[in-house]
């Protein structure tokens, strides 16, 4: 959105973070370029959200922090490295929104959050659960975060949903650990069965008034509106109903969001960035329109 590029949190409320790290991947490679490409398209956004009828900028002092000192190749220096930029942002009382990079970022996303406001409920919008103990023999991935998370003590489960899971999968344990774990778990089909509506007030009475953090997988979205990310599964919500839930979440208390998951390589046109784009003015709204209402 053009906004200054600056580390200045003392005098902003709001950071928009890269976290330009696509070494978890599993399939395809690429999400490192998701920032920049993020960053482009939302060049085409302005300041007013009609639907939640906000003004961002007369709420909230928005800075784009810059990216994140990221070591290609190498995830737990690549966490370590994010942890430590992302605590001092939540210490100020800034709410970060990161743009990935692959869903992996979202252990170290975590626990420089839950450092400052201690364990979180989890707001996933998914089509993987992305609780597997390992891939490839690997503990660390993108597909594994939110075990990993809840093994440190980052998530409070009990309070925690994840919403879209679809495709095929290795058997039903793929998704039922997770609901082992403590989440709930609502697969796409539920979620059609149920209505989006419906959904939208199970994730808020799940919530309830915990802190909370929000982290959003492009390939939540069907791949005809989203073909730009690492594992896309056919099946999935058009760009307006992510925006849908994007918008349910008004009035939680929310300390910190992503959009991951971005390939800019697999992207005709960049509708996907755009997508993402998209989706973090929303989450930009959302923070505004908790200030406006006395949050």
């Amino acid at each position: 959105m053009r906004l200054p590029h600056n580390q200045d949190l003392e005098n902003a409320d709001a950071a928009i973070v890269g976290a330009p790290f696509d070494t978890g991947a599993t399939f395809r490679s690429g999400a490192r370029f998701g920032p920049e490409g993020i960053r482009s398209a939302s060049h085409l956004l302005r300041r007013y959200n009609p639907s939640l009828d906000v003004l961002i900028f007369d709420y909230l002092s928005v800075i784009d922090y810059g990216d994140v000192p990221v070591v290609p190749g190498y995830i737990e220096s690549s966490y370590e490295r994010i942890a430590e930029s992302l605590e001092p942002i939540h210490r100020a009382g800034v709410v970060p929104i990161v743009l990935g990079g692959d869903h992996s970022i979202a252990l170290p996303e975590l626990r420089a959050a839950a450092a400052v406001h201690g364990p979180l409920a989890l707001v996933q919008f998914d089509s993987h659960p992305d609780t597997w103990d390992a891939y490839f023999g690997e503990k660390h991935t993108h597909g594994t975060p939110f075990r990993r998370a809840v093994e440190e003590g980052l998530l409070d489960p009990s309070r925690s949903i994840q919403v879209g899971m679809r495709g095929s999968i290795y058997d039903a344990g793929d998704w039922n650990d997770a609901r082992e774990m403590g989440f709930d778990l609502v697969p796409t089909d539920e979620v059609r069965e149920l209505g989006i509506p419906a959904v939208i007030e199970r994730i808020r009475e799940r919530i309830g008034d915990a802190k909370a953090y929000v982290s959003f997988d492009v390939d939540f979205v069907d791949p005809a509106f989203a073909p730009g990310t690492g594992t896309p599964e056919i099946g999935g919500y058009t760009s307006r109903e992510a925006q849908e839930f994007a918008r349910g979440l008004v009035g939680l208390d929310i300390v910190g969001f992503d959009v991951v998951e971005v390939y800019p390589a697999y992207d005709p046109a960049g509708i996907t960035a755009l997508l993402a784009a998209n989706i973090a003015h929303d989450f930009l709204s959302l923070i505004a329109l908790r200030r406006k209402n006395g949050g």
